[in-house]
């Protein structure tokens, strides 16, 4: 609790000078109760009455046990940018504790709607949390809730909250322009950015670049897959690129890469990705195969484990608050050693004191 409080005593309380709860305590509970399975506010009140007797020798709570009304008005008023900055002291003195290196390799951006969050009337554009994946890590590095629901602008905001000296940073094709590109390298991290056809003139040259690269003859890779019951082939090819940074003004532009892909009898696809690196056709396949790991990682346990596409929170900083809670959860459960799901981690969280005090132990 002592490292916990130190991480989040910096955070202003939104609530009035006769609160009668304390807002770390609050936090802190919410985040055990996350981790015991908890989705909503109710959850995390029940689960605050359930296991009160864990309290005992770690919290104070002068004035009782905080109820869900408590819960949820402190996620709603919480400033979403200082809880991100909190939650990212506590992911720096956890990764300490728990020895986990400062993130290398891949670091991949996409967003996520949460897609019961919406304000009355507006179910067609639901809130978006942009989120910083450390592949090598499986960790959540960083988040922003999109301003205005405009997920390019949530990730230029996210990088300027990480350093990316030794990082690769890979993104969607939404994220392919020089803006991206700029801030990566003003960071010290490299590249490898989808481009498709929102970028015709990019891509035609990319395209253009391969074309001359096949025609001399440049090596490839070819890798092939046979995961989830269903086999793979693979095939990259590098060229290198000596005009195309000034010609479109795109920072760092060193190289161009196309994958193609070929899954049993369906149609050969091929995909482009512009690089700041001429990276081997093997690093190029392993860097991209990389990006994929923020879906099945992060977003799916997400939905899966913790029921994120169903949850309703929707006034005010609730939707954005959470979701960093949710998290910072997943972070914590994933770095323990034990092999089992993420799933069974909670389950046993909630049913196992010894186990719930292990993830405790393991967040010094």
């Amino acid at each position: 609790m002592k490292g916990f409080a130190e991480c989040f005593s910096d955070l202003p309380d939104p609530r009035a000078d006769n609160a009668l709860h304390d807002l770390t305590e609050i936090l802190f509970i919410a985040l055990l109760a996350t981790l015991c399975g908890a989705t909503a506010c109710t959850d995390m009140a029940l689960f605050a009455r359930l296991k009160a007797y864990l309290w005992q020798d770690v919290l104070v709570l002068e004035n009782g046990l905080p109820s869900h009304d408590t819960f949820s008005r402190v996620f709603r008023m919480l400033d979403p940018a200082a809880f991100e900055k909190a939650f990212q002291r506590f992911m720096k003195a956890f990764a300490q504790g728990a020895k986990i290196k400062r993130p290398k390799g891949v670091i991949a951006l996409d967003g996520k709607a949460l897609r019961r969050g919406y304000e009355r009337g507006k179910s067609h554009m639901p809130p978006v949390m942009v989120t910083a994946w450390a592949a090598q890590t499986r960790m959540a590095l960083a988040n922003v809730l999109a301003p205005n629901n405009n997920e390019v602008d949530g990730a230029l905001q996210l990088l300027e909250l990480l350093q990316l000296k030794g990082c690769v940073v890979t993104a969607d094709a939404l994220h392919c322009h020089r803006g991206m590109a700029k801030a990566i390298v003003a960071r010290g991290g490299d590249y490898a950015l989808a481009v498709k056809d929102n970028q015709p003139a990019l891509l035609a040259d990319a395209k253009a670049a391969i074309r001359a690269a096949e025609r001399k003859g440049k090596a490839s890779r070819t890798t092939t897959d046979a995961a989830h019951g269903r086999k793979e082939k693979r095939k990259a090819l590098v060229a290198p690129v000596k005009d195309m940074a000034q010609k479109h003004d795109f920072p760092g532009l060193k190289a161009v890469a196309r994958i193609t892909s070929k899954r049993g009898k369906d149609k050969t696809v091929e995909r482009y990705f512009l690089m700041s690196q001429a990276y081997s056709p093997k690093n190029v396949l392993s860097i991209v195969r990389s990006h994929w790991t923020i879906e099945n990682g992060l977003h799916w346990p997400l939905d899966v484990v913790l029921d994120e596409d169903l949850a309703r929170n929707r006034k005010d900083n609730a939707p954005a608050n959470l979701a960093v809670l949710r998290r910072l959860a997943l972070n914590v459960a994933r770095a323990h050693p034990d092999t089992t799901s993420l799933r069974g981690k909670l389950k046993r969280a909630g049913w196992n004191d010894a186990f719930l005090f292990e993830l405790l132990g393991h967040m010094r």
